[in-house]
Order: structure tokens, then sequence, then C-alpha cells
């Protein structure tokens, strides 16, 4: 599996100097040189963009289709099998209807429709499209806050999300008839704590949290979410730290948001031991791969079986833990990470092992070096050649 953290793509507006528009152009293909080398050596079954997939989430709708296309193609290529309908509802450019969405989600909520296991569950999935190419990894989208919000997430931020990502809380189950079963569960770990604009928006979510919690699952399990797990200040560069909208922090005409959750660098801690205790139960294996932090973290949360909690920790002390790896950046500015998560299979133990390394490629100014160095290149031999 391949982990791409927080790429940000910035947007132009009337007013984005041209140079900002060349800077805009050139990350998008320098972010794109990082997945089409790194894909093209390592064949990944997996690929996963773990949020912040954008520079903010106070987009029109026009502009967020704007980014999603580059996103699309730019970024992250794919076959047009496999994104011709987001694509083509992209080339309409029409708002998406977040009314119709708000009526079918509180509808869902009332019927019950959350708790059902059927609405997250899929099963050897390796296309999402009709297409079945299953030589191309499955790609992954995990919703972050410059996607959709914190507190102040709205149903047009959802509504958008899940219609050209889909949907922000599932699993996904594979060789559930084998000896080594294994799960990957995706999760918006932006409407756990709150409060939120859309209270309905953290029950929904708590609940896909607990029928995590409820399901009788034998296997390992890759947990796939933006903002990491609580840990005491010291063990990574981000410490733990909730705002909250206040008068002195809204703009003028946004005093609605002022007590909802602004920002977080963690989940709250209650939050953290529910999460991992509905996620990794009994005696198996697993690790979670987050985002957020752009200098990224690795962590061990070591059960404590005493106290029945998960500590944090950089080293191993418990016969059950779980570690945690924070993806460094792709940005440019942090050398344009790649996270790498692999996973192999014991037979003598019958437990997966699963193992990260972080490989970086460059600060984006070498490669904006090597790319002026072609284009003079070019120029040169074409001067020499008509003289």
């Amino acid at each position: 599996m391949m982990a791409f953290g927080d790429p940000q793509i910035n947007g132009n507006w009337p007013s984005t100097p041209y140079i900002k528009r060349l800077d805009n152009f050139g990350n998008d293909y320098y972010l794109g040189h990082i997945y089409r080398v790194m894909k093209s050596r390592l064949h990944p079954t997996h690929v996963v963009g773990l949020g912040d997939l954008f520079s903010s989430q106070w987009i029109a709708d026009s502009e967020f289709y704007n980014r999603t296309r580059r996103y699309m193609t730019r970024l992250f290529p794919r076959p047009e099998e496999q994104t011709f309908a987001e694509l083509d509802f992209i080339a309409e450019h029409k708002d998406v209807d977040w009314v119709s969405h708000l009526e079918w989600f509180q509808k869902s909520l009332e019927d019950g429709l959350f708790l059902k296991p059927e609405f997250y569950h899929y099963e050897n999935v390796y296309d999402w499209s009709s297409a079945n190419l299953t030589h191309e990894p499955l790609f992954i989208n995990v919703s972050g806050n410059h996607d959709i919000g914190y507190g102040d997430t709205t149903y047009q931020h959802m509504t958008r999300w899940r219609r050209l990502f889909g949907k922000d809380n599932y699993w996904i189950e594979f060789d559930n008839d084998t000896d080594h079963p294994w799960r990957i569960v995706v999760l918006n770990s932006l409407a756990l704590d709150g409060p939120l604009l859309q209270p309905e928006f953290k029950d929904y979510t708590w609940q896909f949290v607990e029928t995590l919690k409820q399901r009788n699952y034998s296997g390992s399990s890759i947990l796939l979410t933006h903002i990491p797990m609580y840990k005491p200040e010291g063990l990574c560069v981000d410490g733990p730290l909730v705002e909250y909208f206040n008068e002195n922090n809204c703009h003028p005409g946004g005093e609605y948001r002022i007590g909802l959750l602004k920002s977080e660098n963690h989940l709250q801690y209650d939050t953290s031991q529910a999460v991992m205790n509905a996620v990794f139960k009994g005696n198996y294996s697993g690790i979670i791969v987050t985002g957020h932090d752009h200098e990224g973290c690795e962590n061990f949360y070591n059960y404590n079986f005493t106290s029945g909690e998960w500590q944090a920790s950089k080293s191993i002390n418990s016969p059950k833990y779980i570690k945690e790896v924070t993806v460094r950046s792709m940005m440019g500015d942090f050398d344009g990470n790649t996270g790498l998560i692999t996973g192999h299979f014991n037979q003598e133990t019958k437990t997966w092992e699963f193992n990260y390394k972080l490989c970086p490629f460059v600060v984006q100014h070498v490669w904006w070096a090597a790319q002026i160095g072609i284009v003079l290149s070019i120029l040169f031999h074409s001067i020499n050649f008509l003289l």
C-alpha cells in the first residue's frame, strides 16, 4: 500500500498572480511525478490519500470540482474507465443537490440504516468501477479537515465529498475464507469529537464505530483515518491541542460557529480509546495510518490489560500493541513523501506482520530546477540547429 498525506492543493482565482498560477500548475505535476514513479516501480495493491487533499473546505462547488479534476488527472491519474463517471459529473459544473442529500441522510438516520453492517460492508473489492481493472491499485480517499471541515461541516461539504470520493465510513474485508483474513477500515475522524454544526453527523459516525465494535470479526485491521489518536506531549511534533470557535476567531457572518470545534491535533483521549477498542479486538494484529501532522510520526499503542487502556509510547512494552504511523506530508516543503505499508502473513505464528517505511522524494525546488534545465537544454539545441 502506498499512502500520501496532505497534498493540500491550492486553487486559482481571478486575482491570482500568473507566477502563482504557474506554481500551482507545476506543483500538480511535481506531486503527480512522485505518484507515477512510485506506482510504476512498486506496483502497489492499494493507494490511499489520507485527507487534506485540498487546501480549504471553504470553496464553492465549482472550485471543488476544479481541484477534484486536477487531483484525478494530474496528481493521481487513473484509467478513464475508473474515473469517467466523476469527471462527467464535474464537467456539468452544477451545484450539488445537498437538500436532497440532507433529506436522505436524516431519513436514513431515523430509520436506523446507519446501525446496519450492510451499509458499511464491502468484501474483496479490487476496483470500485465495473471495469474490474484488477491490475490497477484500489484507490481510497480519506476525508480531511481541509476537505469537509471540523465542527463547521455542512451538508454541502458532505454531499460533494460523497458524490465524488464515496462514503466517508466503511470497511472492506479480504480473504474471509482463508486462515489469513484482514480488512481495511476507513473512518471519518472529523465528526467524532465536536461540537458540530450538524450534530447528526456525529451520531452517524459513532453509530459506525459502534457497528464496528459489535461486529464479530476474526482478522487483522488496517485503520485509515485523517486525525491521529491521542498521545501525550513530546511523542510527535504536534502535541495534544483542541481549539473551539469563539468571538475572536470567527470572521463577520460566521458567528454561528461560536462554540463549535475549530481544530484539533489529535482525537481526544476517550474518543481514541473507543475507536481502538472498536477496531482492534482480540489478539489480532493491525496498524493505524493517519495524516494531519505534516511532520509525520511513528508510535505504538500498548494495551494495558490491568486498566483496559491503550497507552502511547515510542516502544513496545505489551504483548498486545498497535503501531500508528502518521505519514509525513507529500507537499514539496516536506520533500514529497510516500508512505509504504507492507503486510506479510507469518505462517508459523498465523499472524499478519505490518511494516512501514517513509520514502521522501526531494524538495520541490530541485524538481523545478530540473524542469527548467530540460526546457533550456531543448531551447539551446534548437537554436544551435537553426544556426
